[in-house]
C-alpha cells in the first residue's frame, strides 16, 4: 500500500514540473538591425521593420546559448 502512495506522489511531482517547465520555456530570435546591420540576440520575435530575424526560416532558438552558436553561422552576421 504505501509503495502505491509512494508512486503515485512520484508520478504527480513528475507531472507537475513537467508543465512548470513547459510554461516556463524562453524563445531567442538572432535578428539584425536593418540600419546598421549588426546581429544582436533577442528573447521576443521582432514586431516592427527595424529588425529582420536572421538565418533559417522559422528557425527559434531554446535557449541563448543556442543563439549564439547559430548567430556565428549567419553570413550577414560576420564583419569582414
Amino acid at each position: 500500500m504505501k509503495v502505491n502512495i509512494a508512486l503515485a506522489g512520484a508520478f504527480l511531482v513528475g507531472f507537475a514540473l513537467s508543465a512548470a517547465a513547459q510554461t516556463s520555456t524562453t524563445s531567442f530570435y538572432v535578428v539584425q538591425d536593418v540600419k546598421t546591420k549588426r546581429c544582436e540576440i533577442v528573447d521576443k520575435q521582432p514586431t516592427s521593420t527595424e529588425y529582420t530575424v536572421v538565418g533559417p526560416t522559422g528557425t527559434v532558438y531554446h535557449s541563448r546559448t543556442e543563439a549564439e552558436s547559430a548567430m556565428k553561422t549567419v553570413k550577414v552576421c560576420h564583419t569582414e
